[in-house]
C-alpha cells in the first residue's frame, strides 16, 4: 500500500506519523514545494527576529523521516489524476498513489485591492514569504499593515523590532474584537500602542498606490487619506486552498468536503487540516484553522486511512499566541455571549495581565488568560470534567506556571471573582 500526502505541516506530518505506527510496512511519500523537512510555521516570525534558525524550527531531525521510513519529495502537484490514482508533478515524474491525503492548508486573502500586485506588498505565510519579506524591508522605513488578526500583529512586530514605523490598519472598532472580549480586546490595543505601533481602528484599506516604478509607494484608505510607505502587508486572513481539489472532482465548499472519517466524495482521496470542511449535518460544517486542531485532524485522518473507524469529534477549543510580550490563552467557550452563561473578570492595575472565567451555574465552560502563563492540561481539565466555578477557584494555584520569582496573583483572582459571584 503506498500512501501519499500532500502538505508538510502539521496535519500532513501527523498523518504519516500515524500510518506509520499503525502500518509499518506501508510505503508512505510526503511532498511539499515550500520545504525538504516539515517545520513549524508558526516560528516564522522569530526566524525574522533572530530568536531562531530555521533550522531550530524543525521539530525533528532530517534524519528522523529516513529512520521512520517515510520519503520526503520536494516538489509542486500540478494536477491530481484521480482515476490512475497518480499525481502530475511540476519537472518531476508522476507520483502514484493508493490513498492520497490532501493536507494542502490556507492561502491568504486578497479582496481585488487596486494596486494590492506591486512590488512591496506581501502576505505572511510560508517560507518564500519570509523570503520575500526580507528582500521587502531592506531600508524600509514605513510600512503599513492591514487586518487584525494574529498574522497581522505578528508581521507588526517584525517590522517594528528592525525600527520600521508601522501603521496598523484595523477595520474593526477594537482589535480582533470578533474573537476576544471587550475587556482583553481594549488589552491589546493598548500594548500595541504601548510599544509604538501606530494603531488605526475603524479604518479600511481603499487602495494602495503605485510609486510609478512598479512598485508601493503609499496607501489610500477608505475614508480618503493617504498613508506614505514602502511596504504593506496584507493579512486579511486566510481561506482554505482548494485549487488542486476542484479540477480532480473533489467537491468543495469553503473548503474541501469531508465526512467525519475526512474521506472526500472521490474513492481513496482523504483531506485534513486548514483546507478541510467537515461535514455535521448540522446548520454550519466545520471548518477549523489553527495548529492544535490540525495536528488532531490529521492523526484522525491517518488512522481512518488504515481502516480505523474513525468519527471525528472535536475537542474542547483551545488556541494560544504571543505577540508583543503579551502571552494569550483561550480554553472552551469566550466571547460567545449566550444566555445562561457569566463571566468573571480580573485585570492587574497595570491593565497589562487579565484572567477571565465563563461558566454557568453547573460548570465552567471557558478560561481566557492574557499575560499570564496557565497549564493547557489543567484548564483543559476542568471544562472537559465539568467542574463547578468554587472547584476551579480553589484549585487557581495548579493551573499557574509562570517562572519561579514570578508574582502570583491566584490568591487575589480568586477572591475578586468569589465576590463578584455572589
Amino acid at each position: 500500500m503506498k500512501i501519499a500526502i500532500i502538505g508538510n505541516g502539521i496535519t500532513g506530518v501527523s498523518a504519516a506519523l500515524r500510518i506509520r505506527e499503525l502500518k509499518p510496512d506501508w510505503d508512505i511519500v510526503i511532498i511539499s514545494g515550500e520545504s525538504d523537512f516539515h517545520y513549524s510555521r508558526p516560528a516564522l516570525m522569530y526566524i525574522y527576529m533572530g530568536h531562531m534558525s530555521y533550522q531550530d524550527t524543525k521539530p525533528y531531525e532530517d534524519r528522523f523521516w529516513r529512520e521512520k521510513r517515510i520519503e520526503t519529495l520536494r516538489g509542486w502537484v500540478t494536477e491530481i489524476d484521480a482515476k490512475n490514482s497518480r499525481l502530475l508533478m511540476h519537472k518531476k515524474d508522476p507520483v502514484s498513489y493508493d490513498k492520497l491525503l490532501l493536507a494542502v492548508g490556507s492561502k491568504p486573502n486578497k479582496f481585488g485591492w487596486p494596486g494590492q500586485d506591486l512590488k512591496g506588498v506581501q502576505g505572511l505565510y510560508d517560507l518564500m514569504d519570509l523570503r520575500e519579506l526580507y528582500e521587502n524591508s531592506k531600508g524600509l522605513k514605513r510600512a503599513v499593515i492591514t487586518g487584525g488578526g494574529l498574522i497581522g500583529i505578528e508581521l507588526a512586530e517584525m517590522l517594528h523590532s528592525r525600527g520600521v514605523h508601522v501603521t496598523f490598519l484595523v477595520r474593526e472598532r477594537s482589535y480582533w474584537n470578533r474573537v476576544l472580549p471587550t475587556e482583553e480586546s481594549a488589552m491589546v490595543n493598548r500594548v500595541i500602542e504601548k510599544e509604538g505601533i501606530e494603531l488605526q481602528l475603524e479604518t479600511e484599506l481603499s487602495e494602495i498606490i503605485d510609486d510609478g516604478n512598479g512598485r508601493v509607494g503609499g496607501v489610500e484608505t477608505k475614508d480618503g487619506r493617504r498613508i506614505e510607505c514602502g511596504f504593506v502587508g496584507l493579512t486579511a486572513g486566510v481561506s482554505p486552498n482548494v485549487a488542486l481539489a476542484a479540477p480532480a472532482g473533489v467537491e468543495t465548499g469553503r473548503g474541501i468536503l469531508v465526512d467525519r472519517g475526512f474521506k472526500t466524495g472521490v474513492e481513496n482521496i482523504y483531506s485534513a487540516g486548514d483546507c478541510a470542511e467537515v461535514i455535521t449535518g448540522g446548520e454550519r460544517n466545520l471548518l477549523q484553522q489553527v495548529w492544535y486542531t490540525g495536528k488532531a485532524q490529521g492523526g484522525a485522518a491517518g488512522e481512518a486511512m488504515c481502516g480505523v473507524p474513525t468519527v471525528y469529534e472535536p475537542a474542547e477549543w483551545f488556541n494560544s499566541a504571543k505577540f508583543l510580550d503579551l502571552e494569550y490563552q483561550t480554553y472552551g467557550r469566550v466571547n460567545m455571549d449566550v444566555e445562561g452563561e457569566k463571566n468573571l473578570y480580573w485585570e492587574r492595575p497595570d491593565g497589562l495581565a487579565a484572567l477571565r472565567i465563563v461558566h454557568t451555574d453547573s460548570a465552567v465552560i471557558g478560561v481566557n488568560v492574557m499575560g499570564l502563563r496557565y497549564r493547557h492540561e489543567v484548564c483543559g481539565r476542568w471544562i472537559e470534567e465539568k467542574r463547578p466555578l468554587d472547584y476551579v477557584l480553589d484549585r487557581l494555584g495548579e493551573a499557574n506556571f509562570d517562572p519561579e520569582f514570578y508574582a502570583t496573583y491566584e490568591k487575589e483572582i480568586s477572591g475578586a471573582f468569589r465576590e463578584q459571584a455572589k
